[in-house]
């Protein structure tokens, strides 16, 4: 596929919540006249279980954990920080041979947590864009912990404020930003994206601005910003493009869950998924497992998502809040229990019940699990049919807002020349 000038490098993350997303949004550019190469980490590629085929390009880049991956690492702010050193000298490798090949880029689109991406960028005199994959929520609150109006040290009863959100507690935070959660010392690298966001030529959010209004006004303060809504597919979305889901990095039991759906009443499933990379003790999983069993609804637990969602005999979904799984359910209309564990999935889960109104959080014990009795009485409350029904009509809008937003980005590109 010739780029005619019209070439886009994608640089995502390394994980499948991060390369999905790029991965939609790679495929409404195509539909638009644009090339897209995405460059997936070696081991990454190495273990898709779905292959990534049609017109987007793949290219491999190292994250210096070839063999291994993240696992490979001694903690993700190792990963991290080898990314950047090989992964700019193997971005720097691409973007040479796609300017030898006559395909050279002229806009780079890369993960923010990948800050490097832009540096490589800019050597090459391109344009790049930041691509965010959480809650323009979820950003204010890193953004000005950074910029020290956020304090990192609370009381337990402290009453915080936010831009945009109810009162909340520590419990309500991100995880790092309250030293919380498996790896305190992560929110030094979380809060490195920040430091040369003001030089990318955009930042696009992967959100339904409707649902962060004020948050989103505030932030085109700072960036260049773009509301590209989510990065869903398709299908779930406006059915223009093809049906071709993403990839998975796991084994798919999509086929032996709609088999088994397909035998329930509508309604009257409970669906429990919780992402790969969530840690979630084995107390909280008995909790959950236990509390499901006092109830005649059947129950599902697996990671096969979209699909599972958007059967007619879910009625509801017990999830982990990471920013993709509650944007899709939104979508979709799917009241919520959410389970919170670390990063953004606090802040996600206080928006859910405050402020979409579209589900509900167990209260947690001194040891942050969720007890029986709590989930019993969340599950009774959220299979009651009129109060989500009457709700999920308003939570959000679809439109061609969007469409003319990344109609913009595209004349972007197609004006530049490196």
């Amino acid at each position: 596929m010739e780029s005619n000038g019209n070439h886009v490098q994608g640089v995502p993350y390394l994980s499948q919540g991060h390369i999905n997303p790029m991965f939609q949004f790679s495929k409404k550019l195509i539909s638009k006249g644009l090339k897209i190469t995405l460059a997936i980490i070696i081991h990454v590629a190495k273990t898709m279980e779905t292959q990534i085929d049609g017109p987007v390009q793949i290219e491999m880049i190292s994250d210096g954990h070839d063999e291994g991956g993240m696992m490979q690492a001694s903690s993700v702010s190792t990963n991290l920080e080898w990314f950047k050193v090989v992964g700019s000298k193997s971005l720097k490798q691409i973007l040479q041979t796609q300017r030898s090949l006559g395909n050279p880029v002229r806009y780079v689109v890369y993960d923010l947590f990948l800050p490097w991406a832009l540096d490589v960028t800019k050597q090459f005199n391109l344009l790049g864009a930041a691509f965010y994959t959480q809650s323009c929520v979820f950003h204010s609150i890193y953004y000005n912990v950074q910029n020290g109006v956020l304090k990192t040290t609370f009381s337990a009863d402290q009453v915080i404020s936010v831009l945009g959100l109810p009162p909340l507690d520590v419990s309500n935070l991100p995880s790092f930003t309250s030293h919380l959660g498996p790896d305190p010392s992560l929110l030094g690298a979380l809060l490195g994206p920040y430091c040369n966001t003001n030089k990318a030529n955009w930042v696009l959010f992967n959100i339904f601005d409707k649902l962060e209004v004020e948050v989103v006004n505030w932030t085109t303060k700072a960036w260049k910003v773009m509301a590209i809504r989510p990065t869903i597919p398709s299908m779930y979305l406006d059915k223009r493009i093809d049906v071709n889901f993403g990839f998975d990095m796991f084994v798919s039991k999509t086929a032996s869950c709609l088999s088994w759906l397909n035998s329930k009443k509508n309604h009257y499933v409970i669906y429990v998924s919780f992402c790969s990379i969530s840690v979630v003790k084995q107390e909280q999983t008995e909790e959950i497992a236990w509390a499901l069993l006092e109830f005649n609804f059947n129950f599902l637990w697996v990671c096969t998502q979209l699909e599972v969602l958007s059967h007619p005999a879910v009625r509801c979904f017990a999830t982990h809040c990471g920013w993709n799984s509650v944007l899709e359910t939104l979508n979709i209309g799917v009241p919520m229990i959410g389970f919170p564990q670390w990063i953004d999935q606090p802040t996600n889960a206080k928006c859910i019940k405050a402020l979409w109104k579209m589900g509900i959080r167990p209260k947690v014990d001194e040891t942050k699990i969720s007890g029986k009795r709590q989930i019993v009485s969340c599950v009774r409350e959220i299979m009651k049919e009129d109060k989500w029904d009457a709700m999920k009509k308003n939570t959000i809008s679809k439109g061609g807002r969007y469409d003319k937003n990344i109609d913009e980005f595209v004349a972007k590109v197609k004006e530049f020349v490196a």
